[in-house]
């Protein structure tokens, strides 16, 4: 028969006949109301899916039919409600509640009660442990997918490794364990021992330490995991448990359970993530031991990105610091500063670059601006200053230079079809005489020297030439200068007027500004008027990217 909502059959329910109410046993109950058919009642009743208990003025059960007889077999014809063996029940009745929810018998339950005339009720109690078990399942899924969620997020901005183990310490506690221990062996080990992140409930920062390995063959299934094995939940062991202090907190409750899981890496097992749990919580379920390896194996996967991004980060570091501008050599009757910016925002290298190399009698100078940008535009920028030092060996004299050096950039190796070439200035300084300097210029594309004199005048000073490694058969310019004491010679590639910025941020900074601001360090020192030009293109830009910025500056040692 089709099951009928609560209160459907209230009537028929609670007008039963004076001696005709329905029971397991005949149970004389008095009564206010008409009589009706309680056999119709009885069957109308059973009929339904639900258990249903139907109670007097007084709260005496007057009826059970089939379903309650079955899911509540101890209640019966003449139990009173509010004493009954179904605690929710009995308090919900006490109470004057019209509903509860209660285990009863390793079942739960749930009960509504609608009213029938002559302050009778009726319960409709029906069996919801599958019901909630499917409610408590999904929640608990819906946890562990938002746990990986976090856990995914964390580990993936993780980019050091040990960055990335302390993530997976405190990830696992307290949601999956009292505490966490991540044992791993270092990528470049100085000595061959374990090394370990701990992170328990009660600590404020992840603890890190060595061990030896007869620690780590002590814990159950440590080896097995470092050697890429998965491996069940296993008791703490009883025994031997003073072997095991190191791996422990001070004061930390012997665990009673403990969960190892491997964390694969590229090419080899990255270390294990050991779990452990105090003896009032409740063992590793097989879901559980399934978001544990799925944690391991993230965390794993972490570690090895990790691992490649502090080998990218070292390569980064030995290659700026093999490329970056030198620290400019003294050189007597002289002084000279430069000045570098890189366009890219985590790299401080690029394709702008300053280079003075002491000679016999002065110095010779390099001001280049390689095309492109970044790493790809660093590394031919390494590729002309070793070349300059090189052929310097051989050739001092600026235009003759520039000509090996531009055969140089032709004769390697797919430049031409690259499309890599470099504007450059090369010049030698001599101190003169006079107490001046005598400077001659070589150019290769490059934007015009500026001279600033001691009157405040600043002159660009024209020398052409071709770009170097562009084209075969370039051809290049030689220009002579005199500087005299208080006036210097200031190179500097196109960055720097180029840059944008200003009120609407698009105006280019520009060569007129350019030449104000040399103008106003007229008589300092090369130093300060480099730290002067940087600022203002720095205040001009106000944040905004630009090119990159090499500039060198030169003159007599009075200045």
């Amino acid at each position: 028969m089709t099951s009928t909502r609560p209160g459907a059959f209230a009537g028929a329910a609670g007008e039963w006949a004076d001696d005709e109410r329905p029971g397991r046993a005949a149970t004389e109950v008095p009564h206010t109301t008409p009589p009706v058919d309680s056999g119709l009642a009885r069957e109308l009743l059973d009929g339904l899916d639900e258990a249903v208990l139907t109670s007097d003025d007084a709260g005496l059960v007057v009826l059970v039919n089939t379903m309650a007889g079955q899911l509540l077999p101890d209640i019966v014809v003449g139990t009173d409600l509010a004493g009954c063996p179904l605690p929710a029940l009995a308090a919900a009745s006490a109470t004057g509640a019209d509903d509860f929810e209660g285990e009863h018998r390793g079942r739960r339950l749930r009960g509504v009660r609608r009213a029938l005339g002559g302050n009778r009720s009726a319960w409709y109690v029906r069996d919801v442990t599958d019901e909630h078990g499917r409610v408590a399942e999904l929640l608990a899924e819906r946890r562990r997918t938002r746990f990986l969620a976090r856990a995914g997020r964390r580990l993936g901005l993780a980019l050091e490794r040990d960055q990335a183990l302390r993530a997976v310490a405190t990830l696992a506690v307290p949601y999956l364990a009292d505490l966490a221990l991540v044992v791993h062996l270092p990528p470049t080990p100085t000595e061959y021992r374990p090394h370990w992140v701990r992170y328990a409930a009660d600590d404020t920062a992840p603890v890190t330490g060595t061990v030896d390995w007869d620690v780590v063959a002590a814990v159950p299934g440590l080896v097995e995991a470092l050697d890429g094995e998965t491996t069940d939940p296993r008791h703490w062991p009883a025994t031997g448990r003073e072997r095991l202090a190191p791996l422990l907190p001070a004061g930390f409750d012997p665990p009673a359970t403990l969960l190892v899981g491997p964390m694969p890496g590229a090419g080899r097992t990255a270390g294990a993530l050991v779990l452990l749990r105090r003896s009032q919580r409740a063992g590793f379920d097989r879901r559980d031991v399934e978001l544990v390896r799925e944690l391991a194996a993230r965390a794993g996967t972490a570690l090895a990105t990790a691992q490649l991004h502090d080998e990218q980060s070292h390569l980064a570091r030995v290659l700026q610091d093999s490329l970056l501008p030198p620290r400019l050599p003294k050189v007597a009757g002289m002084r000279m500063a430069g000045g570098y910016r890189a366009a890219g925002g985590g790299l401080r290298i690029g394709g702008d670059f300053y280079d003075v190399l002491p000679t016999g009698d002065g110095a010779l100078f390099a001001v280049g601006d390689v095309c492109g940008k970044g790493v790809g535009a660093a590394v031919l920028t390494g590729r002309v200053r070793q070349s300059l030092q090189t052929l310097r060996l051989v050739e001092q004299q600026p235009r003759e230079l520039l000509r090996l050096l531009d055969r140089a950039l032709l004769d390697t190796p797919d430049t031409t079809r690259r499309g890599q070439f470099t504007t450059l200035l090369l010049g030698t300084v001599r101190v003169g005489p006079e107490g001046g300097l005598r400077v001659r210029i070589a150019g290769g594309g490059h934007p015009a020297p500026l001279v600033i004199r001691a009157d405040g005048t600043v002159t660009a000073i024209r020398v052409g030439g071709m770009p170097v490694g562009a084209l075969p058969g370039a051809r290049f310019a030689t220009v002579d200068v005199r500087l005299s004491p208080g006036e210097l010679l200031f190179t500097r590639t196109d960055g720097v007027a180029e840059a944008r910025g200003g009120p609407r941020g698009t105006e280019i900074f520009g060569e007129q500004r350019l030449r104000r601001t040399l103008a106003a360090g007229v008589g300092l020192p090369p130093a300060t008027v480099v730290d002067r030009v940087l600022q203002e293109v720095d205040t001009w830009c106000a944040g905004h990217r630009h090119d990159d910025i090499a500039m060198l500056a030169i003159g007599p040692a009075g200045n």
